[in-house]
């Protein structure tokens, strides 16, 4: 049987959802029937602990063809890119700067695509991040796959993807990303011809929509424009492969049927899509350059307050009106690490090498900030006249952990030598006053 293609989306952040593909599916009243419905089975996926508090409690409950155990046990799989091994050289307080991966020439799929730039903790300890990339020029063909280890936030740079998951089916283009939750089994299909993007792994808490405080019920990143799929199933049989990402690394077990087989879901455990271009951008009217804490779009929580283990943050485009303000970001050192990507368009705070694909990395209290062109041009700029940064799409994953580069991000052709001599040209324009 063909798949049963999802009929759009459901909209809300964290909403419980219910959604089946075939009338009756869903049980009333109670989630595990002696019997359910269509000789299916249930099945519930836990991405918190069953004890965590209510409004913080992720479950779906899953009516299947097949349970998930069925498959053949897993063994390890070899993989050239893709790891946790966030330790294999020292981390350096010099900042660093990559060109865009180049595009595959043999046929690669989504998995083999990713590769490993950096990251910090692990799935052992539950907290931290994995920062990839990856590159692909065919859809995952008779493979599925998981990760076992932490959620999955994809953001596509080049090429659009069909990602056909348990729960459902997401379209995702550039300017869009989406979501994985850990464990959820998913193939990537390429709607173009080839894709290229950024996928961050989160060992740590799940995440959420950052709290507003002060800027009050409405901006940023609104709730209803978070979209979950509807149900959609495959009743497929043949030899296909399941990947595992467990613990740092892949394993893989065949299979003898499609795992994309719920036929009802219900639950808030469930993956999703956002258009970041739909984010409602906040940012002074009055003077100086805000922190970039207004631009998080999702944050991963840690056990201090106010710390994140990561906050997902964009530059899109918005107004700079600030008055006797330096407007693009000042120069700074973070207690915080900071890793960069940018879509699509012209980063405000560089005046080049930072292109679309590319990606920088400025770890703790390591100084950054716009290069020696850009310092000079908002110096000189009228303020007078609003600064209208369109057309960009910049991001950032923060986190509280020195981020450390893999010794493969290291060693990359990609990586310029030469990234330090942006700030260089910087003047010395220091006039003290006279006696």
């Amino acid at each position: 049987m063909a798949t049963i293609v999802s009929n759009g989306y459901q909209s809300g952040f964290g909403n419980e959802f219910a959604s089946e593909a075939i009338p009756g599916t869903l049980p009333q009243g109670q989630n595990s029937p002696q019997r359910a419905a269509h000789g299916l089975y249930a099945e519930q996926l836990s991405g918190t602990a069953f004890t965590a508090p209510r409004h913080g409690n992720r479950r779906s409950w899953l009516y299947r063809i097949r349970p998930a155990a069925v498959h053949a046990p897993f063994r390890p799989l070899a993989h050239a890119g893709l790891h946790n091994r966030f330790d294999e050289a020292p981390a350096t307080p010099n900042p660093l700067r990559w060109d865009p991966l180049p595009l595959a020439d043999a046929p690669t799929d989504f998995v083999d695509g990713l590769v490993t730039l950096a990251g910090n903790g692990g799935a052992g300890e539950q907290a931290g991040i994995g920062i990839h990339v990856y590159t692909a020029n065919r859809s995952m063909q008779g493979r599925f796959f998981y990760d076992a280890d932490g959620e999955l936030l994809i953001l596509p740079q080049l090429g659009r993807l069909r990602i056909a998951t348990e729960l459902g089916v997401l379209d995702v283009e550039p300017q869009e990303i989406a979501l994985i939750p850990r464990g959820v089994r998913f193939r990537v299909e390429l709607l173009d011809d080839a894709a290229r993007g950024y996928v961050c792994e989160n060992f740590g808490a799940l995440l959420n929509l950052p709290e507003l405080g002060p800027i009050g019920s409405n901006g940023l990143a609104n709730a209803r424009d978070f979209l979950t799929p509807h149900a959609a199933y495959e009743d497929v049989e043949g030899d296909f492969e399941l990947i595992a990402k467990f613990q740092g690394t892949l394993w893989s077990a065949k299979i003898g049927h499609s795992p994309l087989d719920v036929v009802g879901w219900h639950g808030n455990y469930a993956p999703y899509k956002y258009d970041l271009r739909r984010f409602n951008t906040i940012g002074s009217i009055s003077y100086d350059h805000p922190d970039p804490s207004i631009f998080t779009v999702l944050t991963s929580p840690s056990d201090t307050p106010g710390t994140a283990n990561l906050d997902f943050a964009i530059f899109p485009p918005r107004w700079l009106v600030a008055q006797h303000t330096f407007r693009p970001p000042w120069f700074h050192r973070n207690v915080a690490s900071e890793f960069m990507g940018l879509i699509t368009g012209v980063y405000d705070a560089k005046a080049e090498g930072f292109v679309p694909g590319g990606a920088s990395l400025h770890n703790c209290m390591s100084g950054h900030g716009p290069d020696a062109a850009t310092f000079e041009k908002a110096s000189a700029a009228d303020l007078a006249k609003p600064d209208v940064i369109g057309g960009t799409m910049a991001f950032m994953f923060e986190t509280r952990k020195v981020i450390r580069p893999t010794q493969q991000a290291l060693a990359s052709p990609q990586l310029q030598a030469n990234y330090h001599e942006c700030w260089q040209g910087i003047a010395k324009h220091f006039h003290p006053p006279q006696a």
